[in-house]
């Protein structure tokens, strides 16, 4: 299970890069985020030791780059 949550979170980051270069640049928050995901699972998977505060502030700033995310929908969807 854990495998296929790193396979798409990876596949959600790639999507938004992609999205990302055509025009909506605020996605690589999204992008970022879901790339955390992937090194926090990743090191979850490999049995790493993942440590408090190194993780607190990752997931932090990807919990601000996905809000950056959705601000800059929302804004899309309003025709900013």
């Amino acid at each position: 299970m854990l495998i296929a949550s790193i396979v798409l979170e990876a596949c959600v980051a790639a999507v938004a890069v992609l999205a990302a270069r055509h025009g909506r640049p605020y996605l690589y928050g999204l992008a970022f985020t879901f790339a955390a995901y992937v090194l926090y699972d990743f090191a979850r998977f490999m049995q790493w030791a993942v440590e408090g505060p190194l993780l607190s502030w990752l997931f932090l700033l990807a919990s601000i780059t996905a809000l950056v995310a959705v601000v800059g929908l929302w804004g899309e969807g309003r025709g900013r």
